[in-house]
């Protein structure tokens, strides 16, 4: 693997590690949020969620600012 390559695949390593994490914990996150109020706590499952589209999204942006 290239140096160049490396730094990529690192971050999405990482990345996807944070999310399995966030994931792993998520029903148990939202089970005690819920407890206090069921809205609250979809709106936290949700979010946890599509934070992991997020950083993603955001990430490809970065890279097309940065590749040219």
């Amino acid at each position: 693997m290239s140096p160049e390559n490396r730094s990529p695949a690192i971050a999405a390593a990482i990345i996807l590690a944070g999310a399995a994490l966030v994931i792993y914990f998520l029903p148990a996150i939202v089970l005690w949020i819920g407890n206090f109020s069921p809205a609250l706590g979809f709106a936290v499952g949700a979010a946890l969620l599509l934070s992991f589209f997020l950083v993603f999204w955001l990430r490809a942006r970065y890279q097309q600012r940065h590749k040219r």
